[in-house]
């Protein structure tokens, strides 16, 4: 999964039609391989955000879980968490290879 995409399921608060709509955003921006249109592409890659758009939202309040509803500032903890373990193992990596280079 992209790292960027996050679950919206199971949030308290539940997810936002702001997040729904972000989230199609990125969908469409990476299938399309364009972080932004051209305007002859523009009306389609805003219909493809729209319909991915109601589908999450569909999604969204169609799934049911036993499981209690996640924290989101414990969830934003552990991707933020994730993320600097995935840059300092990156920064490892390349002063390693600097190094192997310059012998």
């Amino acid at each position: 999964m992209c790292r960027n995409i996050i679950p919206l399921n199971n949030l308290e608060p539940p997810a936002t039609d702001d997040e729904c709509h972000e989230a199609a955003v990125q969908f469409v921006r990476k299938i399309s391989g364009a972080n932004a249109p051209s305007r002859a592409n523009q009306e389609v890659f805003d219909r493809a955000v729209a319909e991915i758009e109601q589908s999450v939202r569909h999604l969204l309040d169609g799934l049911v879980t036993a499981a209690p509803p996640k924290n989101r500032d414990e969830q934003r903890e552990k991707r933020q968490a994730r993320s600097a373990e995935r840059y300092e193992a990156i920064r490892v990596f390349q002063e390693a290879k600097r190094a192997a280079r310059a012998e």
